[in-house]
C-alpha cells in the first residue's frame, strides 16, 4: 500500500487489520458458503470505529477524517467485501438519524445502531426505480395519526435480516403532495413481507425485496422534514462514491497479492511462471490499476476533507476504481489458472465481487454523465 499516511492513521489501519485477519478471515469461507453474516462482529467493529465513527464527537462519533476513513475502507474491502458493504449500509441509517432524527429516534434507534446491536436496512430502490431515484413510486399516506405505507422495494441490502428499514416513499398528508420522504419501520412491532434474493455478488448481505401492503406506522416514524428526503439522500452520495471506490481498492490489491504470491510459487515448464513475460504483463497492469484507484480514491477523500466542490472527483474514483479492481481480479483468475475459478480459492470471491461495485450508489454510466457534465456543462440526464 503506498500511501503517506501519519502516525495515527497507521496505528489505525495496523489495529484494524490484526482484528480483521483473526477475527473476520477466519469466518468468510463459512458464511460464504452458507450466504449469512456474522452479526456477532458488528459491536467489534462499533469499538474499532466503523459505525458512526465519521460523526463529530459531540453526536457520539469518534469524529474520524474522509482520508482516515478511506484508509479503514480498503482494509474493509481488503478482507471482505460483504463486510465493507453492510459497515456502509448500517452507516447510511446511522448518518441519516443523527442528522435527522428526532431525541426519541436517536435514542431507540442510533444509540443501538451505533453499537452494532440493530441490524438495519435503506429502502430507496424498486422494481422500476434504479439511478432515477426521484422515480420512486411507493406511497405513504397520512391517516391519522399513522401513515400508512404500500408499495415494493428490490435488491436492498440486508433488507432480509434487517430489524429496521429507513424507507424513502412519496409522502401524501395536508402539508405534502407526493414529494418524497423517509420513514422508519420497526419490523419487530409492523410486520412486513420481505423476500431473500441469491445473488452472484455480495451472497453474505441478506439481498432482499419487500412489501408493504397497508403497512401502518406510527405518524412518529418520520425522519426529518417531509418532502426533503431527495436531497438528504443525494447529499450523501459523494462520500458514499468514495466508500465504494476504496474498498474496490482493497479488493483489487487482495486479488493483486494473491497472485504474486501465485506466479512466484507455481511451477511450469520448469520453471515459476512469475518468470514468463506474459505472466508479468499481467501482474503489471493490475499493478498500476490499483495504484490508479488507490491515489484517485484519495484524492477525492482529501478533497471531502477540505469541503470543497467534489462531485467530479468522487465519480471519477467510484467509475475509475470499481473498473479497475474487476479488471484486476479478471487477471487475477487468469494467472491461477483453474484454480481461480475454485471456491476454494478466494479469487474466485474477489472476481464476482467486485463486479458488483459498479452498479450501487450510481452505475458506471450514470459516473460517466455526471463527469462529462461537471466537464462540459451539458447535462446529458432528463
Amino acid at each position: 500500500m503506498s500511501l503517506d499516511l501519519d502516525e495515527t492513521q497507521l496505528l489505525l489501519r495496523d489495529n484494524v487489520r490484526r482484528f480483521l485477519q483473526t477475527e473476520v478471515v477466519p469466518l468468510v469461507q463459512r458464511h460464504e458458503a452458507a450466504r449469512t453474516f456474522p452479526f456477532q462482529l458488528m459491536p467489534k467493529l462499533a469499538e474499532l470505529g466503523f459505525l458512526g465513527g465519521t460523526l463529530p464527537e459531540d453526536q457520539g462519533g469518534q469524529g474520524i477524517d474522509h482520508p482516515t476513513w478511506a484508509v479503514m475502507m480498503e482494509e474493509l474491502g481488503y478482507h471482505w467485501l460483504s463486510l465493507r458493504t453492510m459497515v456502509n449500509i448500517t452507516n447510511g441509517s446511522i448518518h441519516r438519524l443523527a442528522t435527522q432524527g428526532t431525541p426519541e429516534q436517536k435514542r431507540r434507534y442510533l444509540t443501538p445502531m451505533m453499537r452494532g446491536e440493530l441490524r438495519t436496512c435503506s429502502g430507496l430502490t424498486e422494481p422500476n426505480v434504479g439511478s432515477n431515484i426521484a422515480g420512486i413510486q411507493m406511497r405513504a399516506e397520512l391517516q391519522g395519526d399513522e401513515w400508512v405505507l404500500n408499495g415494493r422495494k428490490l435488491w436492498i441490502t440486508n433488507g432480509a435480516d434487517a430489524e429496521v428499514a429507513l424507507i424513502i416513499a412519496r409522502s401524501f398528508s395536508p402539508t405534502c403532495n407526493g414529494k418524497l420522504s423517509c420513514f422508519i419501520v420497526d419490523r419487530r412491532e409492523t410486520p412486513y413481507d420481505v423476500r431473500k434474493l441469491d445473488t452472484m455478488v455480495l451472497r453474505c448481505t441478506g439481498t432482499a425485496e419487500l412489501g408493504f401492503s397497508d403497512v401502518r406506522i406510527p405518524k412518529e416514524n418520520l425522519v426529518g422534514v417531509e418532502g426533503e428526503a431527495l436531497s438528504a439522500t443525494l447529499k450523501g452520495l459523494d462520500a458514499a462514491r468514495v466508500n465504494i471506490a476504496m474498498g474496490a481498492v482493497g479488493a483489487a490489491q487482495a486479488a493483486l497479492d494473491l497472485s504474486i504470491a501465485h506466479v512466484k510459487q507455481r511451477q511450469q515448464f520448469g520453471r515459476p511462471i512469475g518468470s514468463f513475460q506474459l505472466v508479468q504483463k499481467h501482474i503489471v497492469d493490475m499493478t498500476v490499476r490499483v495504484e490508479a484507484a488507490r491515489a484517485l480514491g484519495m484524492r477525492a477523500a482529501h478533497a471531502l476533507k477540505a469541503g470543497k466542490d467534489v462531485r467530479q472527483a468522487c465519480s471519477i474514483a467510484k467509475l475509475y476504481a470499481t473498473e479497475a479492481a474487476h479488471e484486476v481480479a479478471s487477471m487475477a483468475v487468469q494467472v491461477h489458472g483453474g484454480l481461480g475459478y475454485s471456491e476454494d480459492y478466494p479469487v474466485e470471491r474477489i472476481f464476482r465481487d467486485t463486479r458488483g461495485g459498479m452498479i450501487p450508489e450510481g452505475t458506471t454510466e450514470i459516473q460517466t454523465l455526471i463527469v462529462g457534465r461537471e466537464i462540459l456543462g451539458i447535462n446529458a440526464i432528463a
